[in-house]
């Protein structure tokens, strides 16, 4: 009895082993094998800064020509140049993204209103009326966007402002979802003019709670191409439609630094202060 007990186990499992071979090899969908050979060539982040959900996404786009390598934010050139070789395809132009900062009132510059003395994170302290800075716009300086970034790709300085290293940015927006306070944006490294300031306030009513906000005095207006900058609502608001017409010049008068010229991790502003 046992033993057709266990020829029957055996003849039912040979037959659903026989059923789930055919089922596969009529309903199996061919895979380019090339699609592992280039999810093995990408950096593995799965940032999403690519637009895809992941590499693995993104490499069967590649490999059914839909992307470009160079659409990649996280592949170096050379990797971007193997990517394309392997596949034999042109690597398109790479349009780097990165996360940028704005805002300029660091300790050394931004008035504290109050102490707080709560949960050292920015989303805590913006509960607490804003945080303790006196400038409600302001970076709240507790890091949660470098705690975010699964990159290591921000640090604090010794003002306690965010500094984010560009080589190791993927764009991801980890830090932008992080910020209570909205002072994360991310953009392209073409875009090398940009505003150091979100605060509505002007003159010397910022001035008193931040020595590096924009004031709105429309310097930088006048010394930009026409229609690049214009001051609305208290702020110099940039025109990135006009990129190609963007230079230094803009910076040269900023009373505060408020406005900056980005080449890689340097700030124009910060190593040219004798011009102002």
């Amino acid at each position: 009895m046992i033993l057709t007990a266990v020829l029957i186990l055996a003849a039912v499992g040979l037959t659903f082993g026989v059923l789930i071979a055919a089922a596969n090899k009529k309903l199996r969908v061919w895979e380019d094998p090339r699609i592992e050979v280039v999810a093995g060539m990408l950096p593995g982040a799965n940032c999403g800064a690519c637009g895809s959900p992941g590499c693995r996404a993104f490499a069967e786009l590649v490999v059914a020509g839909k992307q470009q390598p160079a659409g990649c934010n996280v592949l170096d050139e050379s990797g971007v140049r193997n990517l394309a070789s392997y596949l034999g395809v042109e690597a398109g132009e790479s349009n780097k993204r990165v996360a940028r900062l704005l805002c300029g009132g660091g300790a050394n510059v931004a008035v504290q209103q109050a102490t707080y003395g709560g949960l050292e994170t920015c989303a805590a302290a913006s509960t607490v009326a804003g945080g303790g800075k006196g400038c409600a716009w302001g970076c709240l300086g507790f890091g949660d966007c470098a705690v975010a970034c699964e990159f290591d790709a921000i640090q604090m300085d010794e003002n306690d402002l965010p500094i984010v290293d560009p080589l190791k940015c993927t764009a991801c927006g980890d830090c932008v979802d992080a910020c209570p306070k909205g002072l994360f944006t991310i953009m392209s490294t073409e875009q090398k003019l940009i505003v150091q300031c979100r605060s509505a306030l002007e003159g010397d009513e910022i001035l008193a709670m931040c020595r590096a906000a924009c004031t709105a005095c429309g310097k930088c207006v006048l010394d930009a191409a026409p229609g690049l900058i214009a001051i609305r609502n208290g702020l110099a608001v940039i025109d990135y439609g006009k990129n190609a017409l963007a230079s230094p010049d803009a910076t040269r008068r900023c009373p505060t630094n408020a406005i900056a010229w980005v080449e890689g991790a340097q700030w124009f502003n910060h190593v040219a202060d004798e011009v102002h």
